[in-house]
Parts: C-alpha cells; structure tokens; sequence
C-alpha cells in the first residue's frame, strides 16, 4: 500500500478555510479506508508558528530548517503575497523540486511559487483577487480562471472551498472514483466540482450526458493532460473494466475513451496557441504530446491546419 507524505505550509495571514479544505478530506480518506493512505505534516517558516487570517495559531511538526521530503507539498498562502521575498523560502521550494515533490499553491500560493521561479511552462489558477498582479509580475503565466490546475508536478488552487474539490480529484486519482465520492459524501458535499468550476458551465452540461462513469473518466482525464493516463488505469480509477468503459464512452459521446481524451488535450493545444507565446515544442510537451511532430499530425488532422498556421490566424 502507498502512503503518500504531504506536508502543508501555511504562512502568516493565511485562510483558515483553504487550509481545513485541504486537511480535513486527507483526515477523512485515512478514517474511511481504516488505513494511513496520507501522512500529513503541518510546516511553518520557524518554530514561533504562524496566525491564519481569523487568528488561528498553528505550530508546525516541521520547519524550513528541516530537510525532510515529501511527496506532496501544498503552500497556503493569504494576505498579499506579492510582498513575500524570502529568498530562504524561494531556495527552499526549489531544492524540494530537485527531490520531485509535486508542490501545490493554493489561494495566495501560487503568486510564491511563481516568485520562486519554479512554475516553468506549467498551466495555473490562483485567487481571483490576485490574477491581475500575477499577470503583471510575469507576462510569461499561463493563467486559467479555474478552480484548480494539475500540470504534471504542479497544482494551483484558487483557495476558498475549492480545495475540497482539488484534494478530492487528488484522492480519486490515487484511490479511484467511487471511493473519493464517498469522502465527498462524508462532507455532505454532492457533487466534486471539476477543476473549471463555475468560471465554465458545469461539467455534464459541457459534455452533454449525466452519465457518472464519464463524468468521473472526464475528470479524471482533464485533470491529468500533460501526463495522459492509459485506458487500463482510467478504467482502474473509475472501477469499470476498459471494454466496459469503451462502450459507455461510445454510447454516450459517440467516441472511444482515448479519442476523446485526445479531443480534450488537442483543444488545450489549440487555447494554448491561442492565448499563450508557449513554443510549439513546449505546447506539446504541455499537452501530452511526445513531440513537436507528433501534435502537429493529430492537430492537421483535427482542426484541418498545422498549429503554427493556426496560430497565424490570431492575428
């Protein structure tokens, strides 16, 4: 069994409602499972602690004076981030890149990472309040009004509740479908709301069927575009066999499950040309593709033009 070490550092001004978004249903997926599936270790910057934003005081188990590795870091950050420069900070995040933690920013987060300069050609989302800064801070972001991002060995989550809906898609990628609705039904929390969130319309209406086993391989599959998933660990997320999957994919959307992913990834590639000065080779690499030719083949073949003639016609 895995167990995946997280730990969650919370800076001064931070929002106590982001930072329980994130504990609370890693608490609950250890209580379900009757098993440790996560390890959860509190940082703070210095042994003194920190206050959240309504004056919460927490310690840590671990500082930034510690080595230690995770599989998962998630930086919750409030207040303006824009005035964090701590160069120990910065250095800090970037040797845990060095170790291949995947490292998480949520609300203000984000704006540290990309400070720290380790957000790369990844896709983001943060806050709605900071969106605008952000762009002004590096022109060079891929900025998505989200509620959440995964990009390869990144996740950004614009704070509030959504990192409910951030942890949860987590879980159902590491446990499978039925048991992170079941976290989410502990919460009485319906629905998981898809990383778009309300700043799209709602995912069975933007695919067109209610169909819970597409809308969960959906998910799973937008979540998870630079680094596709295999139709057996698709169907091994969701509970189904893959023949099964297959064929609710084509009676409900008309197309195999990996076409449609496909489809899903192909039109990532077509906003990023739109809306970003990403280079080809790096909107491939962005979307799953294992190289430059291999997007411009399935991308004349879809949309009926190669990308760069594509991306002529923005101007």
């Amino acid at each position: 069994m895995v167990v995946y070490k997280i730990g969650i550092l919370t800076l001064d001004g931070f929002p106590l409602m982001s930072y329980a978004s994130v504990v609370e249903p890693l608490r609950a997926a250890n209580l379900l499972s009757q098993k440790t599936l996560y390890e959860v270790v509190d940082i703070t910057p210095t042994k003194d602690g920190v206050r959240s934003s309504s004056g919460v005081l927490i310690y840590g188990k671990s500082t930034l004076a510690e080595n230690i590795k995770f599989d998962i870091l998630f930086l919750i950050a409030g207040g303006d981030p824009f005035l964090i420069d701590n160069k120990k900070l910065f250095s800090w995040l970037n040797r845990l890149t060095k170790f291949g933690t995947i490292i998480g920013g949520i609300s203000g987060g984000p704006v540290i990472l990309t400070k720290a300069g380790i957000m790369g050609d990844r896709r983001m989302t943060v806050h709605w309040e900071h969106a605008e800064g952000l762009l002004e801070l590096d022109h060079k972001v891929i900025l998505e009004r989200s509620l959440y991002v995964f990009d390869r060995d990144r996740m950004t989550c614009a704070g509030g509740t959504a990192p409910l809906d951030m942890i949860l898609a987590l879980i159902s990628s590491h446990q499978g479908a039925v048991f992170a609705q079941f976290v989410s039904d502990w919460f009485v929390h319906a629905e998981i709301r898809p990383s778009g969130g309300a700043q799209r319309g709602g995912l069975a209406n933007r695919i067109g069927t209610n169909n819970k086993l597409v809308l969960s391989a959906v998910e799973l599959m937008e979540n998870h575009i630079a680094d596709p998933l295999t139709l057996l660990h698709l169907a091994r997320l969701v509970g189904i066999s893959e023949r099964q999957l297959n064929r609710i994919f084509k009676k409900n959307l008309g197309r195999s499950t990996m076409a449609y992913y496909r489809s899903i990834r192909l039109e990532k590639a077509k906003n990023l040309l739109r809306n970003s000065h990403l280079k080809i080779s790096e909107i491939a690499e962005a979307t799953g593709f294992s190289n430059q030719s291999h997007l411009t083949g399935l991308f004349s073949e879809f949309y009926g033009c190669v990308p760069s003639n594509f991306r002529l016609k923005r101007f």
